[in-house]
């Protein structure tokens, strides 16, 4: 994933790349595979996909936007290709994200019981 920036937003650039990041952890697929490889250790791309059920066209567009990213190694071994991950503080940021999403989850349920119609 190449990312052009324009001269005039050169002030931008360290919140342009950020965007990029996220974007790249947007989708759920993205996560699952990082999710499993976490958990397996390296895979291939057969088991990947037997593992999350993606058909090797759309995961091979995953495994690619991934290690662009920098978050997975790609390993050539024989006539199959490795896919470790790279980068595991990515596991940090999705932890962090995960305890927010809980706590707002949580605090919305608070705020439902307050709320009850059948007092």
């Amino acid at each position: 994933m190449m990312i052009e920036i324009p001269p005039s937003d050169v002030s931008s650039t360290p919140l342009i790349l950020v965007a990029e990041y996220f974007k790249v952890l947007s989708e759920l697929s993205r996560l699952t595979v990082l999710d499993l490889l976490k958990k397996s250790g390296p895979m291939n791309v057969t088991e990947i996909a037997e593992a999350t059920g993606l058909g090797q066209a759309n995961l091979s567009k995953h495994l690619k936007v991934l290690t662009q990213a920098g978050l997975l190694n790609r390993n050539p071994s024989g006539v199959s290709v490795y896919y470790e991950i790279a980068d595991p503080t990515i596991f940090e940021l999705c932890d962090l994200v995960r305890e927010r999403v809980q706590n707002r989850l949580v605090q919305q349920a608070q705020q439902f019981d307050r709320y009850s119609l059948f007092e």
